[in-house]
């Protein structure tokens, strides 16, 4: 058994999607759970390529493939891990604001997250701020994350926050802001929770609120 989790870590450490597939399918086929695929396999190969990028080893090229071929594996457990009704650690809602169309750090994020266990509901990019309201109140989300790449748009996030306590439920969710422009002073100055400088760290924070 262990020896197939490895294979599961080593092809997303190499970024390859093909051989994760093959190597999750095989483990599944070895009638190893779901949950510990998952838990003994999946996350602790993305905690792993988190470490390597902050340690300067890996670069977002090599997150992204990793993340892509963890994607593909997390793909074939899904349905099993619903049957096997196992929760994910919680809920986020993540979404590029309004006016603003990057979505290749969002996507980054919402990769690493969900590599992390959580559930993700992406909204996309240029997402207005009552569809953040929306979709964490359907979603009863745990997490509501934004992200900007420009400086027009950044603002935004305060727009969002504000959506937020509008619809009475700012205190029921965490809220996490990130990107190229976004910093600590201007997280904690719109009156966001937690703030990122990339991925793997957005992974963390989001994982301390629930430790």
């Amino acid at each position: 058994m262990s020896e197939l989790l490895e294979n599961i870590k080593k092809s997303i450490l190499d970024g390859d999607l093909e051989n994760c597939q093959k190597s999750v399918q095989t483990a599944i086929d070895a009638k190893i759970s779901a949950d510990d695929i998952l838990k003994n396999g999946l996350i602790p190969a993305m905690a792993e390529v988190g470490k390597l990028f902050e340690e300067g080893e890996y670069f977002v090229p090599e997150m992204l493939v990793a993340a892509r071929a963890m994607q593909g594996g997390l793909d074939l457990i899904k349905p099993l891990l619903i049957a096997e009704d196992i929760k994910p650690v919680g809920r986020v809602v993540i979404g590029t604001v309004k006016g603003d169309l990057h979505d290749i750090g969002k996507n980054l994020v919402a990769m690493m997250m969900e590599g992390a266990g959580f559930e993700i509901i992406d909204l996309g990019t240029d997402v207005a701020p009552e569809k953040f309201v929306e979709a964490a109140k359907e979603k009863r989300a745990n997490i509501v994350a934004m992200s900007a790449l420009l400086t027009t748009t950044m603002l935004n996030m305060q727009t969002v926050i504000q959506a937020l306590q509008d619809a009475g439920i700012r205190n029921s969710v965490k809220v996490m802001v990130g990107g190229a422009p976004v910093t600590e002073q201007f997280a904690k100055q719109i009156g966001a929770d937690g703030y990122a400088t990339d991925a793997s760290q957005s992974a963390r924070v989001a994982l301390s609120y629930f430790s």
